[in-house]
């Protein structure tokens, strides 16, 4: 492989030892051991269980000392951030999801525009694929 091209870094890749994590996070390793214990950031173990930071956990450390130190907000409230942007992730990921099913349904001309290939039930459950088939159950005594 040619060296004129950089090689593309894994933003999980576990790399990074505590020392280094710190250091390019602009903290303390020992801040980063109370992120840890909080399950603020929770970074990978090694066989020896040392912790090994991913350029995307170093992100979010940014992240935290960012939310803590320029906007004021307390670690129960960066943590709650952190939730929400994973839920938020996980929703983006089920609509890029649904939307590939959709465009696939119209390639194979098995659903025209405008064609809603999901279903949600009254309890908000949203089911991908085929439409949920609803059968009346007969109740006792009618």
């Amino acid at each position: 492989m040619s060296e004129k091209y950089p090689q593309v870094l894994d933003r999980d890749a576990a790399i990074f030892a505590i020392g280094v994590a710190a250091n390019l996070a602009g903290m303390h390793p020992q801040t980063l051991r109370q992120y840890d214990r909080l399950g603020l950031v929770v970074p990978h173990r090694s066989r020896g269980r040392g912790r090994r930071y991913s350029p995307r956990d170093v992100a979010k450390l940014r992240l935290v000392q960012h939310l803590s130190q320029e906007e004021g907000i307390n670690l129960s409230g960066i943590q709650r951030i952190l939730e929400l942007e994973n839920e938020l992730d996980r929703v983006r990921h089920q609509l890029a999801e649904a939307n590939a099913l959709l465009d696939e349904a119209r390639a194979a001309r098995l659903a025209p525009a405008g064609t809603r290939l999901f279903t949600a039930g009254a309890s908000g459950d949203v089911h991908l694929g085929r439409p949920v088939v609803r059968r009346q159950l007969a109740l006792p005594g009618r």
